[in-house]
């Protein structure tokens, strides 16, 4: 008996050792992305403007990296505040595994940073130290950008007022701070479609936007729903949210939706009215950032919407909301 338990330690002291080994590969050579690219951004007009539409109204990087005011309906970024500060915090009464803050993202925090270390960043998820980055921002879709609207919304970033804040670290909690390190991973930089390939550049402008990532069943840690079929839960201090089916499904998605409907749903949005909708706590609210995407150009909505209903519809009935009791 003593022997038949020795061997099951000595087995046991393996299997732990094994796991030990794999976990201390994973905390320590992990993420490997790979070195940062050598570039140097042009600060040219034309770059630092299309950085700035892609930055504020297509990937919408200062709809999470800029305070938001849940005072008004969508939580547009707070009036008068510079842009790209960070500190709005991710939290676990929200659904996710820990509580992850975003970055400031002005010259304050990335003036020691070069342009190769922010495009890693970016497209792939690892750090100018080496750490991995939760993928509450959708780095798997940016890496697939192109390089040069990458490197347009860098050269925005480069123009940014300084804002002086010093954003608390992240922390995951377990087992997703040992596997948040196998996230990161190497990009894969695509042309942007030409414009008048409207449904491949719908498509491109869809998945910039991280669509997908907010209209997607979202469980435990992963994407459990059909993509863009909607029933992703946003637990908010009013009530349960779950996000719309963009599917073209006539009873439960956009198939009903004509493109002047779908384009006029955002433009609602667009000017001081649509941007300043004040609401109380008790109010119905969405973190859909429909101020935002408000400002993008009706070609690319269109382009957006042509995607859309060129997708297999799904009939998927989603609840939209439910009140706090």
């Amino acid at each position: 008996m003593q022997k038949v338990l020795r061997k099951m330690a000595v087995v046991l002291g393996a299997i732990l050792l094994i796991i030990g080994l794999i976990v201390a590969y994973v905390c320590v050579l992990l993420p490997n992305t790979g070195p940062p690219p050598k570039l140097q951004v042009t600060l040219s007009p034309e770059k630092i403007a299309r950085g700035q539409y892609l930055a504020n109204h297509v990937c919408v990087c200062m709809d999470c990296h800029s305070h938001r005011d849940y005072g008004k309906f969508s939580g547009p970024p707070v009036a008068g505040e510079p842009m790209g500060g960070g500190g709005e915090s991710f939290t676990p009464e929200m659904g996710f595994p820990g509580t992850f803050y975003a970055k400031n993202i002005t010259p304050y925090h990335l003036k020691s940073w070069t342009d190769g270390e922010i495009f890693r960043a970016i497209t792939t998820g690892q750090t100018k130290e080496g750490r991995a980055i939760f993928p509450l921002m959708p780095y798997d879709a940016y890496g697939k950008m192109s390089e040069d609207d990458i490197t347009s919304i860098i050269a925005y970033l480069r123009t940014l007022a300084p804002v002086q804040r010093d954003v608390p670290s992240s922390t995951a909690t377990f087992p997703v701070n040992i596997l948040l390190h196998t996230m990161p991973h190497k990009a894969s930089p695509q042309p942007a479609p030409a414009r008048n390939n409207v449904i491949a550049y719908g498509k491109y402008l869809l998945a910039a936007a991280g669509c997908k990532d907010c209209h997607t069943k979202y469980e435990n840690g992963k994407f459990t729903g059909t993509p863009l079929a909607g029933g992703r839960v946003f637990a908010l201090p009013q009530g349960i949210l779950q996000s719309s089916n963009l599917t073209p499904d006539q009873a439960t998605g956009i198939g009903s939706w004509t493109e002047s409907q779908f384009v006029g749903r955002f433009k609602l949005y667009a000017d001081s009215t649509g941007r300043n909708i004040p609401t109380s706590p008790k109010d119905f609210n969405t973190p859909m950032a429909w101020t935002m995407y408000s400002g993008m150009d009706t070609s690319d909505l269109k382009a957006i919407y042509a995607y859309l209903h060129s997708l297999a519809p799904v009939h998927n009935t989603v609840v939209k909301f439910v009140p706090a009791k």
